[in-house]
């Protein structure tokens, strides 16, 4: 043996007693096995990709069978006779999003997939005048965010070259700060009808101060809204208290709902009863007291509620309430103490990792406050070619072009030992690539 291969051999040594040390004394190790893990080379994965797809919970199946067995049972009369009446079935998540989000009950609703609840909201949110027509965004933007976000610029006549306000990480750096955010906000604030974010930046990782996001563009009269897809179940939020008038989500990532999950949305309950505030309506949107008398004038249903299309999909809502159970049982102060703990966990073990190199380096935030559960790591060569030998070992991550691998401990179900063992694997893959 090498000094070099002695050296390595004793850190992943080191590595695995502490990790073994904070599994015992982890609250939540019990989550892990409520989830079932897909398997690679004979063994469980190694998973760390719950920022794209989060692992199915052992009770998903029960409860969309459950349902399936109401449709065998009732037929189309499942809409008022099943034990969870599919006319209100919606609500069954209501409560449970609402604490996770920061709402009230009325505030949100699970519905449509994340892009379709964007275009909804921003029908509604996005009113451009020909002196207010600006939305300002964050640089690198998720691709659907950008088209909803363009398209919806075009609809209304605008030119996004002058209509988008993009803002870009400083030269040499790889994140925005609060700073940036709140003096670009100020400086076109009285051009600007919508402040437009992420709550967690999908590339880089980066957490955004949403408070002072929500602060600033009303204090320039602007509306604000956030995309949540990489934040709800990942970080703490408080929609409602921040006075964010928008908010959307899916569920397929940290909330454990599966692939084409039913997507959330929050509207802030004052505007929840607004009948003349501009949307794109649909019969379940409608009061439910008059919903099915056909008549042809819309009364929206108070609340998010009224943002509704069509009947709420019953088999995912399922599904999302299999995860849901969960969250509500370890609770998010809890899941997010962890959280910190396992991806600081993470950030020792990939540094040590990369050791001096310069061509590897995570450009996800430093502070805690600035992340959830991902590590962003760059490459300058090579990266694809690390994703894949990681891989072949076992480690599912994921790949984002140009040459970013992401990396995510989620709390629910992801141990120290798993990061522990990730990390003796990126050691040897690096170790044998230049």
């Amino acid at each position: 043996m090498t000094i070099f291969a002695a050296m390595n051999s004793e850190q992943s040594t080191s590595f695995d007693e502490r990790a073994r040390a904070l599994d015992a004394s982890d609250a939540l190790r019990s989550f892990r096995d409520q989830f079932h893990f897909p398997q690679k080379n004979g063994r469980p994965a190694l998973y760390f990709c719950g920022n794209s797809l989060g692992l199915q919970p052992l009770r998903t199946q029960e409860l969309v069978d459950a349902e399936l067995e109401e449709w065998r049972t009732h037929g189309v009369e499942g809409h008022f006779a099943a034990r969870h009446p599919w006319f209100s079935y919606h609500r069954i998540v209501t409560d449970q999003l609402a604490a996770l989000v920061g709402a009230a009950p009325h505030e949100v609703v699970a519905m449509n997939t994340l892009t379709v609840n964007l275009h909804l909201m921003m029908i509604s949110f996005y009113r451009p005048t020909s002196e207010r027509f600006k939305i300002i965004l964050a640089g690198s933007e998720f691709p659907s965010d950008r088209y909803a976000i363009e398209s919806q610029v075009r609809l209304h006549g605008f030119d996004p070259e002058h209509a988008m306000i993009e803002i870009e990480p400083f030269p040499g750096t790889s994140t925005l700060t609060t700073e940036q955010v709140v003096a670009a906000i100020r400086e076109h604030g009285p051009s600007t009808a919508l402040v437009l974010f992420s709550g967690v930046h999908f590339f880089t990782g980066q957490r955004f101060d949403m408070p002072s996001i929500t602060q600033a563009a009303r204090a320039v009269g602007a509306n604000v809204g956030f995309d949540l897809a990489h934040a709800v179940g990942n970080v703490q939020l408080d929609l409602h208290a921040w006075d964010v008038d928008f908010a959307v989500w899916c569920s397929y990532k940290y909330l454990n709902a599966g692939p084409g999950a039913v997507a959330g949305a929050f509207v802030h309950e004052r505007h929840a009863k607004k009948p003349d505030l501009p949307r794109l309506a649909g019969w379940w949107g409608n009061d439910e007291k008059t919903r099915f008398t056909m008549e042809h004038r819309f009364d929206p249903t108070y609340g998010a509620d009224g943002w509704q299309l069509s009947n709420a999909q019953i088999l995912p809502l399922a599904a999302l309430k299999a995860s849901l159970d969960l969250f509500q049982e370890a609770g998010m102060e809890r899941l997010s103490e962890k959280r910190d703990r396992l991806t600081a966990f993470a950030e020792e073990v990939i540094d040590d990792a990369i050791g001096m190199r310069t061509d590897v380096r995570i450009i996800t935030p430093r502070d805690p406050m600035q992340r959830g559960a991902q590590l962003s790591v760059m490459f300058d060569t090579n990266g694809k070619h690390i994703f894949d030998a990681l891989g072949e070992h076992g480690v599912v991550v994921d790949w984002r072009t140009p040459n970013v691998i992401r990396i995510t401990p989620a709390p629910m179900y992801n141990s120290f030992a798993d990061v522990a063992a990730f990390g003796s694997i990126f050691r040897s893959v690096l170790g044998t690539t230049v």
